[in-house]
């Protein structure tokens, strides 16, 4: 490139960049109306005409925190069953019903809720509703099926074992953090407790956590306000509430000095590791900076984490810093991975990332990209029927305004530095207090990774995720 074509680069970068900030600052939640049914259920519809769809998502606030420590995974596998079957028609005819118009239908449980999601053409939003009253007021929940969703489910654990190692290290993250707290318990269940769900369980979760006072129904799309409102309140108005209290997620204490979870996985050619402590909550008012500054920190490619662990020193494919934030403070995770004979050099260097960000914060011109790469990103989350019917459920299951979707661009674009150093010394946490789940060949790292903490050991084969 010319000296002269150099010249002119911060000046085409602004031209593309503005749009991007215009429109994130910009993004808005369309107009909605909610009515609360005399049974407790919650409706949101949400009414626009762009293309010829209905999109739905109920929403049931519970979820795996509601799970008994010994049958961790009811929720997941209620879940899974409302597809198998509901109402007059069995698994293969429910799924036939939804095929048939070319629909899409899916029941998925979290950490604090069970979630209905599905979308059809405009013209079998009878069908639609029809089939979402049958999942929740008329379940099968055949015990067939239920042994065949424990076994898969059971396997899948096994199976990632050996393959996904990756995707088990925050469950056995989650569970080191929070021990019996709800928080720590796996959505998908573990080996054992999995085993231990009968039919008789998942009867019983029905009964005593799904009714219509958990219910939040968002609908958006093509269709006619006060139509919808009638027919959805004729298919769920007279369900019967649930039959236990909802329960109360206490506030889990922050970790002070350092701890270490080691799951031995002999002949691991590489260790994961997720270093944690516990975060915000989804409330956490100080969003906007914080999402900054997890942005700078870990939240992207050119973040400090990755540049520093992975385009720098080449020890990892990626290394990232993650926020979980339920209604409740949740985790603040580093998280990545190494070759066996690089864990303490790697985590070392993931941990020296932490002191800089700590002690240095992060420079003007990291702020204003992390802000250009937030507004970037912001608006294609809220584009279509379904992404804004799933985010008007959410703000209303967490008890959110508007204003947490319609302030944020601004909000982003407000912080300035002595925010950000403010939301870093008051989130991220001191290096001296730590949780650190390793995952790899103990007999190789058992010696070093000691200097971190206190050692707690368990095999990677043992049926359970909680030590």
């Amino acid at each position: 490139m010319s000296i002269r074509g150099m010249a002119s680069l911060p000046g085409l970068l602004l031209f593309v960049l503005l749009p991007a900030l215009a429109l994130g600052q910009g993004v808005t939640l369309p107009a909605f109306e909610r009515v609360e049914l005399d049974n407790g259920t919650v409706l949101l519809l949400n009414e626009q005409h762009d293309v010829p769809l209905v999109a739905v998502s109920a929403v049931l606030r519970g979820g795996a925190v509601t799970d008994p420590l010994a049958q961790n995974g009811v929720a997941g596998l209620f879940a899974v069953l409302l597809e198998k079957g509901a109402g007059e028609r069995d698994a293969a005819q429910f799924a036939e019903a939804v095929a048939s118009v070319g629909g899409r239908l899916s029941a998925s449980a979290g950490l604090e809720s069970i979630t209905i999601t599905g979308d059809f053409l405009a013209r079998d939003a009878d069908l639609m509703v029809g089939l979402v009253a049958d999942m929740l007021l008329r379940p099968a929940l055949d015990a067939d099926e239920l042994e065949k969703l424990r076994e898969r489910a059971i396997n899948f654990i096994r199976v990632a074992k050996d393959t996904n190692l990756n995707a088990l290290l925050p469950i056995y993250g989650h569970a080191f953090l929070f021990g019996e707290h709800p928080y720590g318990n796996p959505v998908g269940g573990s080996e054992t407790t999995l085993a231990n769900i009968a039919h008789a369980d998942i009867l019983d979760f029905y009964e005593q956590q799904v009714g219509s006072d958990r219910l939040i129904v968002s609908v958006s799309g093509d269709f006619d306000t006060p139509s919808m409102r009638a027919t959805l309140e004729a298919a769920l108005g007279t369900w019967r509430p649930a039959a236990g209290e909802l329960v109360e997620i206490p506030v889990s204490p922050q970790q002070a000095g350092r701890r270490v979870l080691l799951i031995d996985k002999p002949g691991a050619t590489q260790t994961y590791f997720w270093i944690a402590n516990v975060g915000v909550a989804r409330d956490f008012e100080h969003r906007a900076a914080l999402n900054l500054a997890n942005t700078a920190f870990g939240g992207r490619f050119t973040s400090m984490l990755n540049t520093a662990l992975r385009i720098e020193s080449g020890l990892t494919y990626g290394a990232r810093s993650r926020l979980q934030r339920p209604a409740k403070p949740g985790s603040l995770a580093i998280t990545s991975y190494t070759r066996t004979d690089a864990t303490i050099e790697a985590i070392d260097m993931a941990l020296g990332v932490l002191g800089r960000l700590r002690d240095g914060g992060i420079d003007d011109d990291t702020l204003v990209s992390a802000q250009n790469y937030i507004l970037g990103q912001f608006p294609p989350g809220l584009e279509t029927a379904a992404q804004i019917g799933a985010q008007l459920a959410a703000l209303e299951a967490y008890g959110l305004g508007a204003s947490y979707i319609n302030d944020y661009g601004a909000d982003i674009m407000a912080v300035d530095p002595a925010a950000i150093e403010s939301v870093i010394e008051a989130v991220y946490p001191a290096s001296e207090d730590l949780v650190f789940v390793l995952l790899g060949d103990a007999e190789l790292i058992r010696e070093s990774v000691s200097q971190y903490g206190e050692v707690t050991e368990m095999p990677i084969t043992e049926p359970r995720f909680r030590p």
